[in-house]
């Protein structure tokens, strides 16, 4: 968009903006390091249009990815640094009249970073700040869109697995590397430990469980589903204050 055309939507009533908050890290031989961050620019076009009345802004990126810079390419900065930046992208949404900003996180090590400075940003700015940040959650709509699909696969921490990799299918099926898909750990994971000892610990490819489960279908299936689901809790809390 121009800033014209933003100026017009603000003069015709919008007054929703979401913010996605994503990652650049390793997903795997076969995911691009964006994942997370075509996955935030999918969900806030997709809420955006099912709402009618917002507009998706640029997604963050990078996040907090520390527990995989064992993997080239990955790119992280600190817990801090992320908070300012939220804050400032929502102080300059907040000048130019927008009443509601929605934060949506995409990467699990965004999650607390979004949660801890969501509050001290509402006090500070006169729009309302909705932070869907249950990171839980989020993986249970995950698993649920799969189900949803028929694809009978769970997992309790999702990372370049099933799931990830049908909504990157979805989205642009050409950038899944197909040739390069391989499993890797599945059952119980430690999250701590992901996060203490590094994602190279438990998984040397970068990959958590059993990606070639992963299909088209049930990635729109997962769009569809946390797109549902958080459309309905931006509406629930608009309509609240």
């Amino acid at each position: 968009m121009v800033w014209p055309e933003i100026e017009s939507a603000l003069d015709n009533g919008t007054r929703t903006v979401i913010i996605a908050v994503g990652s650049i890290e390793q997903h795997g031989r076969h995911l691009p390091l964006n994942m997370d961050t075509l996955d935030g620019d999918e969900l806030s076009r997709r809420m955006a249009a099912e709402m009618g009345d917002a507009l998706a802004a640029p997604t963050i990126r990078p996040g907090c990815s520390g527990h995989h810079m064992e993997f080239p390419g990955t790119i992280t900065v600190p817990p801090e640094t992320l908070m300012d930046v939220i804050r400032s992208y929502c102080r300059s949404l907040d000048t130019h009249g927008f009443e509601h900003i929605v934060l949506v996180p995409t990467h699990g090590g965004n999650f607390g970073p979004v949660k801890t400075v969501a509050p001290d940003i509402a006090r500070e700015l006169e729009a309302s700040v909705i932070p869907l940040a249950d990171l839980d959650e989020h993986m249970q709509l995950l698993n649920e869109g799969l189900s949803k699909a028929g694809i009978e696969y769970k997992q309790d921490v999702i990372h370049a697995g099933a799931a990830e990799t049908a909504i990157v299918l979805a989205i642009d099926e050409g950038l899944v590397r197909t040739e390069n898909i391989e499993p890797g750990p599945e059952g119980d994971i430690s999250p701590a430990r992901l996060l203490s000892e590094g994602f190279k610990s438990i998984t040397e490819n970068g990959v958590l469980g059993d990606p070639t489960a992963a299909t088209t279908e049930a990635g729109e299936a997962i769009i569809e589903n946390v797109v549902e689901a958080y459309v309905e809790a931006v509406e629930t809390e608009r309509n609240a204050v």
